[in-house]
């Protein structure tokens, strides 16, 4: 047996857990890879074999176990405060379950390997672990509730004789700590699961970790978004910011106005999202620990808006004459208010997480300037020709609003760059790629909670491995004090879809937003790109076994290949 050995971060060589997979030689190896990195040899593995996002502290022993599908359960502890009927766990452990029997991965370099059969008689047998207890230790489990900001996903994992042990405060670190014990268990040549002497102790560096949608530019199928939501708990992302609506479409059914999609969707019947349809997903991430934050983005970006519901929108104006155009809401009416207070009330109803997401990016003031009745009530509120202030004015008033609903709200930065005063707990989105370390210090100098998404916006194709940029990004390396920093509380991997639907959503999400997930949980200097891409291309064949059509990283294969 070889001595257990303690590892932080990236550092003392650990046994291997996970698939090998053909990495190209150097002959072989034509391509533009970053000049400041190169693909590892092939024979080059991490010591952390497939662990993905690589967890605070992990302590390997030589000593395995061998799982028996026909034996090995997980199960409720005796002192766990969730137990059975708690849906949140046992979903989970029937789906973990699955998982490790059906979705594990071949590796021939975790012990020595037999010639045949009859040398595996000789060999001396491996004890066999029977079971997981799980121990959930807050006296709320919180089973019955959706995840918040506030969630505490912490865990442990000790893995010993006969027995494995996943302890959390809540479901929600249990969901965390069973995908950990999932990425633990290997085969051998012969088909045997097996596992390792394991501890682990593990939690998020951040706890907004997020993967952004568009269902406006192109409709997803709802089997595409649950898609998302899978992969997403497979990298440990607890947020789905739902862009839902936009100029281009209007998918999403509202009881209180119908109009919007029948008039604003694609197609009012097969390209929108039911009140069931949402109810579907919002589960669906609730039994996944994610949070699904929707975003209606106003004033701008609401064309479609303007379908369905008359005198919303500007009308534009040619001098005198009205043009046949709008541009943003109009906020010099007062229906507009009215509509808007209907709306959000229904939304805040519709989505049960303590934020919504209220935009307020990339407002053209041309169409405001133009009309007649904006300039009047510009004049009559002392606004001038600072159509910020109009802006500010309506923003406002839509927070307000939402306030009224007792929600909190998420911003684009422009909102906060333009003056509107907001409430101190509202969170600023950091979007624009200038300047994102002199707008993180400013936002976070006047005390809003700050994401980040300017780095990771996975829309930007790129040939080769882009995915190496997005994990070398290191969202608190701006100038700002201690108590600063703490107010980035994490960011989100955007994938805008003007050129994404449901054919290609998935392999360009992943797993290039896999570099995001580890940047988000893992410790600041998990930064060995090498090490890195092992245990990625792992991680990646992994998610191909469990149905998620994940984009390949560079050459090579995996030993289950995608078929659709």
């Amino acid at each position: 047996m070889t001595p257990p050995v303690v590892v932080r971060a990236l550092g003392s060589a650990l046994l291997l857990l996970g698939l090998v997979l053909c990495l190209p030689t150097a002959a072989a190896r034509k391509t533009t890879e970053p000049p400041e990195w190169t693909v590892p040899k092939e024979d080059t593995d991490s010591p952390y074999g497939s662990l993905w996002p690589l967890p605070q502290t992990v302590r390997f022993d030589g000593e395995c176990y061998r799982l028996n599908q026909g034996r090995f359960q997980i199960l409720h502890s005796s002192t766990s405060t969730a137990t059975v009927g708690c849906g949140i766990l046992d979903d989970a452990f029937r789906r973990y379950f699955g998982y490790i029997f059906s979705s594990s991965y071949r590796t021939t370099h975790r012990r020595p390997v037999s010639s045949g059969p009859e040398d595996k008689e000789k060999s001396a047998p491996v004890p066999e672990m029977l079971q997981l207890q799980v121990t959930v230790t807050w006296k709320d489990p919180e089973c019955d509730k959706y995840p918040s900001v506030t969630s505490n996903e912490a865990y442990e994992i000790h893995v010993s004789k006969l027995r494995a042990t996943l302890k959390a405060e809540t479901v929600w670190g249990a969901l965390r700590g069973l995908e950990t014990f999932s990425q633990l268990v290997y085969e051998d040549d012969y088909d045997t699961h097996l596992i390792n002497k394991t501890d682990i102790i593990d939690f998020p560096r951040f706890t907004h970790r997020g993967i952004l949608i568009d269902s406006s530019r192109h409709y997803l199928p709802v089997e595409v978004i649950l898609q998302t939501l899978d992969a997403m708990s497979f990298n440990k992302f607890n947020v789905l910011h739902w862009h839902i609506v936009d100029d281009q479409s209007f998918p999403y059914q509202s009881i209180t106005f119908p109009e919007l999609s029948q008039q604003g969707a694609y197609h009012p019947v097969t390209h929108i999202y039911t009140a069931s349809d949402v109810k579907e997903i919002i589960e669906y991430a609730r039994l996944r620990g994610v949070r699904v934050i929707p975003e209606f983005d106003t004033p701008g970006h609401t064309q479609s808006w303007g379908k369905g519901q008359a005198d919303l929108l500007t009308q534009c104006y040619n001098g005198e004459e009205p043009s046949r155009t709008f541009g943003p809401v109009n906020p010099a009416v007062n229906t507009t208010f009215g509509f808007m207070t209907k709306l959000f009330k229904e939304i805040s109803r519709t989505f049960p997480d303590d934020y919504i997401h209220l935009g307020g990016d990339e407002v053209d003031f041309s169409c405001w300037r133009s009309n007649p009745t904006v300039k009047q009530f510009m004049e009559s509120h002392g606004f001038g020709t600072d159509y910020r202030k109009l802006e500010s004015f309506y923003i406002q008033s839509v927070l307000d609003i939402v306030s009224a609903n007792r929600k909190g709200y998420m911003i684009w930065q422009e909102v906060f760059d333009n003056g509107v005063k907001i409430k101190p707990d509202t969170v600023v989105e950091v979007w624009m790629e200038s300047n994102v370390k002199r707008e993180l210090a400013k936002v976070t100098r006047a005390g809003f909670t700050t994401i980040l998404a300017a780095p990771w916006y996975l829309d930007y194709v790129s040939y080769g491995q882009d995915w190496v940029k997005y994990y070398q990004v290191e969202p608190l390396h701006f100038n700002g004090t201690a108590a600063q920093k703490k107010l980035v509380i994490g960011g989100e991997a955007c994938l805008w879809g003007e050129y994404v639907d449901g054919t290609n959503l998935t392999p360009r999400l992943w797993p290039r937003a896999s570099a995001v997930g580890e940047r988000l949980w893992s410790q600041e200097n998990v930064t060995v790109l090498g090490d890195a891409y092992s245990r990625l291309t792992k991680h990646r064949c992994r998610m191909i076994r469990r149905g998620i059509p994940a984009e390949p990283m560079f050459v090579g294969h995996c030993a289950y290949e995608y078929k659709g």
